[in-house]
This record gives structure tokens, C-alpha cells and sequence, in this order.
């Protein structure tokens, strides 16, 4: 029986979600908690933190990443995980608040915080399988599947599907 990992008590932030240089991105309570299993099955190690990234390709033009990374480059924005709490009814959320996450932190590289700057990492199951999928702000076209996006500024440059979904 594999032992069960207490989350630290996280302290309430604020109601809504205002993002900020220093909380530019918020994640759901399933998202945080992914992340702690994950870690936990790693045992915990040390001064982890999610890196939240991106990069081009997908078939939109940008795609996210996401990787526990132990190092902080130069230009980096590191930040403490700010985590969304509420109900999801009918695709609204009621009850929000935010809390601060105690066991790891987030860092983002330059290039990709003009990107994802606002954005929710949500942690979604499906038949197929879950993963992580992020609601970005700034994103006026998505892959269907969720894996890239574009922004106002190359949206009419990158046509074509991933194959995955059904972009075209």
C-alpha cells in the first residue's frame, strides 16, 4: 500500500485570479494535485520545480511543455504555484479562491511568459487518457486537441491539422 502525502496547509491568496509578474499563471486544484503525485512518486526530491514553457510546432504555430525542472536559468520567472479551488457547475466555477501551493514552485522562461502570461493549467482525464491543458488568454487559435495555439500575431500564418484532432 503506497503511503499517502499530506499537502501542506497553503494559505488563502485572494478571490479571483489576477495575474501578475509574480503569479502570471494560476493551475486548478487537479493540476496541483498531479503534480504532487508525480513528485511523490519520485520521492520528493528537493527544490523541483514545474516548468511551464513554450516552444514552436503543433499545428497552430506554438505548442506548451510542461517538465519538473530543478534549474533556474538566467531571465527566468520564478514563482510560487498559485492554485484555483472552487466548483465546476455546468462550466462555471463557483466558491473560487486561491491559495498559494507550499511544495514546489513554477518557472518560466522569457520567450514564453509573453505567451502564456494569464493563462489556467487544468489537469483533464479522458478516455484516452489525461493530461495536462492549459486555457490561455492570449491564444485566438487552438489545436483541437489542446496541444498548440496561436496568438493575434501569427494566427493567419500556420494552417494544417496535428492529426490528432480535427484542425484543418
Amino acid at each position: 500500500m503506497a503511503a499517502t502525502l499530506e499537502a501542506p496547509v497553503a494559505a488563502p491568496v485572494e478571490e479571483t485570479f489576477v495575474p501578475t509578474p509574480e503569479n502570471p499563471i494560476c493551475l486548478t486544484a487537479r493540476a496541483a494535485t498531479e503534480v504532487r503525485d508525480i513528485l511523490e512518486q519520485q520521492g520528493n526530491p528537493e527544490g523541483i520545480r514545474l516548468r511551464i514553457y513554450v516552444a514552436g510546432g503543433g499545428c497552430s504555430g506554438l505548442q506548451y511543455g510542461m517538465a519538473l525542472d530543478e534549474n533556474v536559468d538566467e531571465g527566468d520567472a520564478f514563482f510560487p504555484a498559485y492554485v484555483q479551488h472552487g466548483d465546476l457547475v455546468e462550466d462555471t466555477w463557483t466558491n473560487l479562491r486561491f491559495e498559494t501551493e507550499p511544495s514546489f514552485g513554477v518557472v518560466v522562461d522569457p520567450m514564453s511568459l509573453k505567451y502564456i502570461f494569464g493563462s489556467v493549467v487544468d489537469y483533464v482525464t479522458t478516455p484516452m487518457g489525461g493530461g495536462f491543458k492549459v486555457e490561455n488568454p492570449n491564444a485566438v487559435k487552438a489545436c483541437g486537441c489542446g496541444s498548440s495555439f496561436s496568438t493575434e500575431e501569427d494566427a493567419g500564418t500556420v494552417t494544417g491539422g496535428c492529426g490528432s484532432c480535427c484542425s484543418a
